[in-house]
């Protein structure tokens, strides 16, 4: 019983490092992944009239 405190402390400092490594994306990757999602959508559900008109709509929930 008296050797659990330490491997606790070992696995809390695993898990902190692992979050810090994970944390944030440059700009450019996350870009880079978002851009064949958002084709393959602009193909899907046709296009600029559909990007138009959603945008539109936001738009106006927004009051602008």
């Amino acid at each position: 019983m008296a050797m659990t405190a330490p491997r606790t402390l070992i696995r809390t400092q695993e898990r902190t490092a692992l979050r810090r490594r994970t944390g944030r994306r440059h700009p450019l990757v996350a870009t880079l992944m978002v851009l064949p999602l958002a084709a393959l959508l602009f193909f899907v559900f046709d296009g600029w009239e559909t990007v138009a008109t959603q945008a539109s709509s936001v738009g106006v929930m927004l009051g602008r």
